[in-house]
C-alpha cells in the first residue's frame, strides 16, 4: 500500500507518533517513531528543509536530547555543522550554563561549550517538540550570550501559548505541524486523533518501503 501523503499541510507521517503509555511524568507523546521509519523521516526532513535557506544558517544547534536526532539530520541536509546544547554535567570542556523550566515544571540547567562559535554566527535552534517554551528559552540565551544570532527555530510542533507566540513573532519558526491545521489544534489539546487507531507496526523500519497499512 502506498501512503497517501495528501497536500503539504496533511503531513501524513504525524499519524505515526506514539501516545504516552507510561503516565503523567512523561511527555504526552513520542515523535521518535517517525525517525524509525525511513519514508516518514525523509518526508519530515523534506517538509522542514523546504522552508529553510541554508545561506542564512551557519550552524544547526540541537537541544538535549531528542533535538540531537532532528538537528543532526537537518544539519546534514543543509550542509551545515551541528552544535549540541546539553543538560548540565555532560560536556567535558569549558561551558556556559543557564537555568530553565522544562515542560514538567522542573528547573534544570543547560550548557553549551565555550567558545562554540565566533560572534555573529547564525545558529538554527532545533528541538523535536516545543511545549511550554522553557527549554528553547534557555538555548536562545546561551546562543545570544556568546554573541550568536538565532537564525530560526525548527520543531515538529510548537504548541500555542504566550511564550511560543512571542517566538513566532521574534524568529522564523518552521514546524511540521502547521499553525491553523487540525494537527495544531490537537497538539494544543495534547491528544492526537490518530492515537485512536495507532498501531506500532505502522512505524516499523523501512528500506525504501512505505509504512504498513
Amino acid at each position: 500500500m502506498t501512503a497517501d501523503k495528501g497536500p503539504r499541510d496533511d503531513r501524513w507521517y504525524l499519524s505515526l507518533m506514539s501516545p504516552n503509555t507510561k503516565g503523567p511524568q512523561f511527555a504526552w507523546l513520542d515523535p521518535t517513531s517517525i525517525y524509525i521509519n525511513s519514508v516518514a523521516f525523509g518526508d519530515l526532513l523534506d517538509d522542514l528543509t523546504a522552508e529553510l535557506d541554508a545561506d542564512q544558517i551557519d550552524v544547526v544547534a540541537g537541544l538535549d536530547a531528542m533535538g540531537f536526532v532532528l538537528g543532526a539530520a537537518l544539519g546534514a541536509r543543509l550542509g551545515r555543522g551541528f552544535l549540541p546544547i546539553r543538560k548540565a554535567g555532560k560536556l567535558c570542556v569549558d561551558t556556559d550554563k543557564v537555568s530553565y523550566g522544562n515542560y514538567s515544571g522542573r528547573t534544570q540547567d543547560m550548557e553549551m561549550r565555550t567558545p562554540a562559535f565566533a560572534p555573529g554566527t547564525r545558529a538554527l535552534l532545533v528541538d523535536q517538540w516545543v511545549e511550554t517554551g522553557g527549554t528553547m528559552d534557555g538555548a536562545i540565551r546561551l546562543v545570544e550570550r556568546q554573541g550568536g544570532v538565532v537564525a530560526g527555530i525548527v520543531t515538529i510542533t510548537m504548541e500555542e501559548n504566550e511564550r511560543t507566540e512571542a517566538y513566532r513573532k521574534a524568529y522564523k519558526v518552521v514546524s511540521a505541524v502547521l499553525p491553523g491545521s487540525r494537527w495544531q489544534a490537537e497538539a494544543n489539546a495534547q491528544r492526537l486523533s490518530s492515537f485512536d487507531t495507532y498501531e506500532a507496526r505502522r512505524t516499523f523500519p523501512t528500506a525504501g518501503r512505505t509504512p504498513a497499512p
